[in-house]
């Protein structure tokens, strides 16, 4: 069992580059103009927020006045979590696109989940560049796609566990049959 002092830490740096091909969802005559955003969180919440007394943290980009349907943002944000948030597959970043109105606040465009399997099974400290289609509120097909940049940093261990990270372990997997050697197998002999 796994106790909070003994957890290794990750951050997750998100880069939120842009959202291309969006459309505006209301007719409204005051929110003809998109002016989008998105909003990143974890789910579920990780420990380490619940812990750290910023519980079920949201990161923000900034709004985009001028990106219209093709926004860029180039924002990015190091979201910690713990080694459970890999353990459990159905652990996921979450990416909520919005558009800013001027009476009525803000209006989902859509959003999108980045899987914990598109995070943390490339080696550490590499870039992955991901686009993702945006899903409606009922989670059919929206219209629109996010590109962003997930890059995993291991962080140093909690302070206090007094562990040392050991990264050669025994792995375990499925035999391989072994190809046979060139050679005269399976020729009998004449002696």
């Amino acid at each position: 069992m796994f106790f909070h002092s003994q957890q290794q830490k990750f951050i997750v740096e998100i880069t939120v580059i842009s959202a291309e091909g969006l459309k505006n969802t209301s007719s409204s005559l005051f929110s003809h103009r998109l002016r989008p955003f998105v909003s990143i969180s974890t789910v579920p919440p990780t420990p380490a927020s619940c812990h750290g007394g910023d519980h079920g943290k949201v990161y923000q980009t900034r709004i985009d006045d001028s990106g219209g349907v093709n926004p860029s943002w180039g924002d990015s944000f190091r979201v910690p979590v713990e080694a459970t948030f890999f353990a459990n597959r159905y652990s996921c970043i979450y990416l909520q696109l919005y558009t800013k109105r001027l009476i009525s606040g803000k209006a989902q465009l859509g959003w999108c989940q980045i899987p914990v399997s598109d995070i943390g099974f490339s080696p550490a400290g590499s870039l992955r560049h991901l686009s993702y289609r945006l899903r409606d509120n009922d989670g059919s097909r929206g219209h629109g796609i996010v590109n962003v940049s997930v890059k995993l940093e291991t962080a140093a261990p909690f302070a206090g566990n007094g562990l040392q990270l050991d990264t050669c372990q025994t792995v375990i997997g499925i035999p391989v049959t072994a190809v046979p050697r060139q050679g005269n197998y399976g020729v009998k002999s004449q002696l």
